[in-house]
């Protein structure tokens, strides 16, 4: 591989994060051994190992496909665990409590994310009979959690992320809504509300709704549905959290349900898990998967098929050639076999294709698009499980037309460092910034974007300049620049630009054709209302999305992209 292919922002957080070091923190690997190491021991379980591995190791070095991050830093290593993401049980006791928060924290360790549903656990001054003495309640015991998660660094890399789900059911609903805007707010967590349609038409009907206690089963107190509502849309509006997660949609398309209800997702909500379930993912780049036609970029179906095939390949050997923490996650894992292949650069393959991500032509594109990703991996599975068996539970799954190899496919990423290891945008998301600065990583350095084809399409039009360069630095944007044709701007129009309704728009139509989840954020300018959230929050159960997330500009102190770059003009 030429490194030269590796922007500068990619071989640092490489270097930091990725790269096997020696006892003394000293680099012994580069780039290219690293894409050579994981795409050995990917293949190793392959009866045909030397052809796949050099399948594999072009399929990574070329950058078209990156599987998540603790694939690439620990395959070929001692005790490599490769899995992204795990859902975790928590029962209404100290034993279970504290087991869970163990095993949390070697997957931590191990470079994995972790999702919990605590409304098991009796809510707070709740009777606890051992001692006569009284419970902590759920929000506590999170505290206990995300304390653990900021002494345990993942892999000695990053620190542990979780998803932390209470249903609006649980007593201390309330409590938990606000739990991220005290002073000791929990940092290593993302919280989202399960929410079932019962609650959704209470609201619609204008009714109350019950709070019941788990222990006993009986309603501890009545609330209007309204009120509980305008609580969390409060919320989100101010911090950016609770999320929420529709447990009805996702157990509607549980491959499984036999085998057990899901009540939980991953960090990022990508991917609803059984209790103990694992799930490894990977990203296609999209902006890899185009060819030059008449001067003009055009989409490789063929490649784009190739690819899938390809990856859909790899992601079950990952499961194969796994190191498993516990016994219980092995099980399950392997009997259900479920992958996620998503994509990344979908803003950036438009920008290429000269489309307007707020336009109908996009829509329309990503629909031909997904729904030809998730038909072409059920048919890699299919295929797959003609040579090696379909999932263990498959007679017993909703998949029993035709044996496949894995009981889901296809998951839509955030993708955040892998994007920039592949030097393109995130996601399905569209551009944040057309330059703009990554801050509070790597041990709290900066990074610096400037959308390559932007600069690429400026120079075309004779329009890239120091002075043009200076207000994109400034202000991460273009529509206030009259030299440049709207046509032009509105294919470069950035996240907070597009109306809200785009944006839940593509999460729509990717979510239609994606098996599991869609993890985006409907990004918000700083003056976004309340009024606006709510009807985010509602439209996204209507579409029948598994959950939402919102960021408004500006609501937290400190936020990991900031559209502004070199100066320090007003903004920052």
């Amino acid at each position: 591989m030429n490194t030269n292919t590796l922007t500068n922002n990619a071989i640092q957080i490489l270097e930091n994060r990725y790269l096997l070091k020696d006892e003394k923190g000293k680099l012994i690997e580069s780039p290219n051994e690293m894409f050579i190491r994981v795409a050995k021991h990917i293949s190793s379980c392959e009866k045909k190992k030397t052809f796949y591995e050099q399948q594999f190791y072009i399929l990574l070095s070329s950058l078209k496909f990156l599987p998540n991050s603790p694939t690439l830093m620990n395959a070929g290593s001692k005790k490599g665990q490769l899995s992204a993401c795990f859902v975790l049980p928590i029962e209404d006791s100290m034993d279970s409590v504290f087991t869970t928060l163990k095993n949390a924290a070697l997957i931590h360790q191990s470079g994995g994310g972790t999702g919990f549903n605590f409304s098991k656990l009796r809510p707070k001054e709740d009777l606890v009979s051992s001692n006569s003495g009284t419970s902590s309640g759920p929000v506590a015991f999170i505290k206990i959690y995300d304390a653990a998660t900021e002494y345990v660094k993942q892999g000695g890399k990053r620190r542990g992320a979780n998803m932390g789900v209470l249903n609006i059911n649980h007593p201390d609903i309330e409590i938990f809504i606000k739990s991220k805007s005290s002073k000791k707010a929990i940092e290593n967590f993302n919280i989202s509300v399960g929410i079932p349609d019962a609650f959704m038409i209470a609201l619609e009907n204008n009714q109350n709704w019950q709070l019941i206690n788990p222990r006993t089963k009986k309603v501890s107190k009545t609330i209007s549905a309204q009120l509980l509502w305008k609580l969390i849309v409060n919320e989100a509006w101010n911090t950016g959290d609770p999320g929420i997660i529709f447990l009805d949609t996702i157990n509607k398309n549980n491959p499984t349900p036999t085998i057990g209800y899901i009540e939980a997702t991953n960090p990022c909500g990508e991917v609803p898990l059984l209790n103990y379930e694992s799930c490894n993912l990977g990203s296609i780049n999209l902006s890899k998967m185009v060819t030059v036609k008449n001067d003009n970029y055009i989409l490789d179906w063929n490649s784009l098929s190739e690819t899938i095939h390809l990856t859909i390949r790899f992601l079950d050997n990952v499961i194969t050639t796994n190191y498993y923490l516990l016994p219980e996650i092995e099980a399950i894992t392997k009997s259900n076999r479920k992958i996620g292949l998503g994509v990344m650069g979908w803003a950036e393959l438009l920008i290429l294709l000269e489309i307007s991500y707020a336009s109908k032509k996009a829509l329309s594109l990503a629909e031909t698009l997904m729904r030809f990703i998730k038909n072409e991996s059920y048919k890699a599975s299919e295929n797959l499980a003609k040579e090696k068996g379909a999932f263990p539970n498959w007679s017993k799954s909703t998949l029993t037309k035709t044996p496949i190899r894995n009981a889901t496919c296809n998951s839509i990423a955030p993708t955040g460092t892998i994007s920039v290891i592949a030097n393109t945008t995130y996601s399905i998301e569209p551009l944040f910034a057309l330059a703009y600065k990554r801050v509070g990583i790597l041990n709290n350095q900066t990074q610096i974007e400037i959308n390559e084809p932007f600069i690429r399409k400026m120079k075309m039009l004779n329009l890239w300049n120091n002075k043009l360069k200076k207000e994109v630095l400034e202000k991460g944007s273009i529509k206030n620049i009259n030299s440049i044709p709207e046509k032009v701007k509105s294919i470069f129009q950035t996240s907070l630009e597009i109306p809200w309704q785009y944006h839940l728009k593509h999460q729509k139509i990717f979510q239609q054709y994606t098996d599991n989840a869609v993890s985006k954020t409907i990004n918000l300018p700083e003056q976004a209302t309340i009024n606006d959230i709510s009807k985010i929050y509602k439209t996204a159960w209507k579409y029948g999305l598994k959950g939402i997330t919102i960021y408004r500009y500006g609501a937290k102190k400190h936020q990991v992209l900031q559209k502004c770059n070199l100066n320090t003009s007003k903004y920052c």
